[in-house]
């Protein structure tokens, strides 16, 4: 018998796997038996992870502001591994700026990268799982507590985060009688790069507005996507996991 999050013999792409959460969910998938796909821009860091995970991982670097690569990304990952059964839209952006003051280049360039990458992956991704005709597809997406709330200064961002919601649900529509799931996971403030620059008062008074006392941490994001990559979470489609901490609870 299948352990419950067993992924063995299951192939996975995750795109932003030189962050935080990426990382942590590239290595819960590859420790809970898949054959992992890993993308980003710095291949240099991809190598690093590869090298530590060892078997069953394979790099398929991509710009995700290039449509170019972004067109021939699942093809990569199918040609690295035969198949695709599970995709985890993770990599992302930032160009932060007051409504009044935000440039277009500022708009277009988070758009470009949160919400139109997204798009091309999961359409590729679902024809390629479609014609798999295995009865069985993830795609789960990495959105944000802002795309729920919104956030002062991140208009585009939001924008794109919430537009990745709508998005998800409209697919999960189209394909849930092929058995292909599509998700979201809503991340609050969680341990990373990004939030390391925070100082200690900044951290300190965001703390307070989480019920919780405290920022997540990666792996916890990554438990979510495992859930939704396994067995586990086949009769959950359209959703948003809301891993935050309590800051929303919808």
């Amino acid at each position: 018998m299948r352990k419950m999050f067993d992924l063995t013999d299951k192939n996975a792409l995750v795109t932003g796997a030189t962050g935080g959460i990426g990382e942590a969910i590239a290595r819960a998938f590859h420790k809970a038996g898949a054959s992992v796909a890993i993308s980003g821009r710095r291949k240099d860091k991809l190598d690093a992870l590869a090298a530590e995970l060892g078997d069953r991982v394979h790099v398929v670097p991509c710009d995700l502001a290039n449509r170019e690569q972004v067109a021939k990304l699942i093809d990569d990952a199918v040609g690295a591994m035969g198949r695709l059964d599970i995709i985890v839209n993770n990599a992302g952006m930032t160009r932060d700026n007051l409504f009044m003051v935000m440039k277009d280049g500022e708009w277009d360039d988070v758009i470009a990268v949160n919400l139109t990458a997204t798009f091309m992956l999961m359409r590729a991704a679902a024809r390629h799982m479609m014609r798999n005709r295995s009865g069985f597809g993830r795609i789960i997406n990495i959105s944000s507590v802002s795309g729920v709330f919104g956030n002062p200064g991140q208009g585009n961002y939001s924008a794109s985060k919430a537009g990745m919601i709508g998005m998800t649900k409209s697919l999960a529509r189209e394909v849930a009688s092929r058995g292909i799931t599509a998700n979201c996971i809503a991340p609050g403030f969680i341990k990373t790069e990004m939030t390391a620059a925070l100082n200690e008062k900044q951290t300190e008074e965001i703390s307070k507005m989480i019920p919780t006392q405290r920022f997540g941490e990666a792996d916890e994001i990554a438990a979510g996507a495992l859930y939704l990559a396994s067995d586990a979470g086949g009769y959950l489609t359209g959703q948003t996991l809301h891993i935050n901490g309590g800051m929303a609870m919808v």
